[in-house]
C-alpha cells in the first residue's frame, strides 16, 4: 500500500522521547528512518524499562518503523558512513546542546556541503540562540520555565509535574509539522533548510487560552484543579463509586442539568448561579452543591443522565481502563505487531486515519546496531571493510 512518505529518508541522531517520537511518526507514514545510535550503548532509553530478553519496552514504544544503526562518530571512519549517509538523505535531525554538532563535526554548514536540500533539524531544551541555551534540558525543565507546572494541579497546591512528558512530545509533534514544511519547500525549490526547535518554545506555544488571558487581561493563570479558568461546571465531580467530568460549558447545558440530570431547577435562577460569570466568581458553592448530589449515585448512572440529556461528560478513567475502553479499541489505537525477542507486543495505534495512504507498521524497534550491516550494503561498502569497522569498534 502505497504511504504518504515512502520517497523520505531521515537520518535519525536523536534519543530518549521528543526526536524519536517524530521520527517514528514519520515512519508510521512511511519514511526511511535510520536511526543512529551512539557506540557503544545506544539509545539512552534502552536502559528504561520494563524489559523483555533485556530488551526495553520503553525504547520499543518509541522507535517503530526505523532501521537501526550503531555507530562511533567520535572517530573518523565514523563520521565518514554518516556523511555517505546524509549524501543521500532528506531530512537529518538531532538533539545535542549547541556547539556539540561543531566539534563533532556533524553541525549544519558541513552536512550542506554535502548535500545542500537537506533540511536539519536541532530539537534541544532551549534552542540553538538565547541565554540558556548551553543548558542541558529535559521535560520537567521545560515544564517549570514555561509556567506549565504552575497552572498543574490543586488550587493553592504545590506545583504539579504534567503526567505526560508533555514538552518532549510538544517539541517532537513541532519538528513533524515543521519538517513536513520544509520537506514541501524542498519539493518546490531545491532547497534546505535548518530547522531549530526547543522542548521550551514547542510547550508554551500550545498555551493560547493562558497567553489571551495575559496578554488581553493581564491574567496570570494558576493551579485550579479540574476546573475551568472561565467556565463553570466545567470539571470533575466525585460520584457514589468514582469521579466524573461534566462539561456544561455554556447557559443552555446548564439549564439542562439543572433540570434533567441533577433535577435542581431552581439553580437556574439563583442569582449566585445566573450567568457562566457568576457562576464561574462563586465556583466553591456551586461545587459543594453539586457533589452532595451526585455523591448519592454511582458514576454510571450520571453518566448515562448526562448523556441523555446532551450534556458532554466523560469517566475519569485509569490508564488502563482508558486503554481497555471499547471505544479506544475501535479505533484501532491498541495494535498488536511481532517482534524479533519480544515476540507479540501491544503498542499505541496512529491517531490519524487516512483513506488513501495510512500509517502502517512495518518493523519493531531496532536491536542494537542490528541493521548496520544492511546500510553499509546499500552504501556499497566491502564486507572487508565492514569487519574493519567492527574491529576497530567504528560500528
Amino acid at each position: 500500500m502505497q504511504q504518504a512518505l515512502q520517497h523520505m529518508r531521515v537520518i535519525d541522531l536523536t534519543q530518549v522521547l521528543a526526536g524519536p517520537y517524530c521520527t517514528m511518526v514519520l515512519g508510521d507514514l512511511g519514511a526511511d528512518v535510520i536511526k543512529v545510535e551512539k557506540y557503544p550503548n545506544g539509545d539512552d532509553s534502552r536502559i528504561m524499562g520494563p524489559y523483555f530478553e533485556e530488551e526495553s519496552y520503553s525504547f520499543m514504544m518509541a522507535n517503530r518503523n526505523k532501521r537501526g544503526i550503531r555507530l562511533n562518530i567520535k572517530e573518523e571512519a565514523g563520521r565518514e558512513i554518516l556523511y555517505d549517509l546524509v549524501r543521500s538523505a532528506d531530512v537529518f535531525i538531532e538533539n545535542y546542546r549547541p556547539g556539540v554538532t561543531k566539534k563533532l563535526g556533524i553541525d549544519y554548514e558541513t552536512l550542506r556541503e554535502l548535500n545542500p536540500g537537506l533540511i536539519y533539524c536541532s530539537i534541544s531544551g532551549y534552542g540553538q540562540t538565547g541565554p540558556y541555551s548551553h543548558k542541558g534540558g529535559y521535560d520537567i525543565m521545560a515544564q517549570g520555565l514555561s509556567g506549565l507546572m504552575s497552572m498543574t494541579g490543586e488550587k493553592n497546591g504545590r506545583p504539579v509535574k504534567n503526567g505526560i512528558a508533555i514538552h518532549d512530545i510538544a517539541a517532537g509533534v513541532t519538528a513533524i509539522y515543521s519538517i513536513m514544511a520544509a520537506y514541501i519547500h524542498k519539493m518546490t525549490t531545491g532547497e534546505g533548510q535548518h530547522i531549530d526547535l526547543s522542548l521550551v518554545d514547542s510547550g508554551l506555544a500550545w498555551t493560547v487560552w493562558e497567553s489571551a488571558a495575559y496578554f488581553g487581561a493581564g491574567e496570570v493563570s494558576r493551579a485550579n484543579g479540574s476546573a475551568h479558568r472561565v467556565t463553570a461546571p466545567y470539571q470533575g465531580f466525585s460520584t457514589k463509586n468514582g469521579n466524573i467530568l461534566v462539561g456544561a460549558g455554556n447557559q443552555k447545558l446548564w439549564e439542562k442539568f439543572c433540570k434533567e440530570v441533577i433535577e435542581k431547577e431552581e439553580l437556574i435562577d439563583d442569582p449566585r448561579f445566573l450567568t457562566n460569570s457568576e457562576r464561574t466568581a462563586n465556583l466553591p458553592e456551586l461545587e459543594t452543591i453539586i457533589e452532595s448530589v451526585l455523591v448519592q449515585q454511582d458514576s454510571q448512572y450520571w453518566l448515562e443522565k448526562l448523556d441523555a440529556a446532551g450534556v458532554p461528560s466523560s469517566p475519569i478513567y485509569q490508564y488502563d481502563e482508558a486503554l481497555n475502553d471499547p471505544h479506544i479499541r475501535s479505533r484501532d489505537m491498541v495494535i498488536e505487531y511481532e517482534h524479533p525477542l519480544a515476540g507479540m507486543i501491544q503498542s499505541l495505534g496512529f491517531p490519524a486515519k487516512f483513506s488513501q495512504t495510512p500509517g502502517q507498521i512495518k518493523r519493531p524497534a531496532p536491536l542494537l546496531g542490528q541493521h548496520t550491516r544492511e546500510v553499509l550494503q546499500e552504501l556499497q561498502y566491502s564486507e572487508e571493510t565492514i569487519r574493519q569497522l567492527e574491529e576497530n569498534k567504528v560500528i
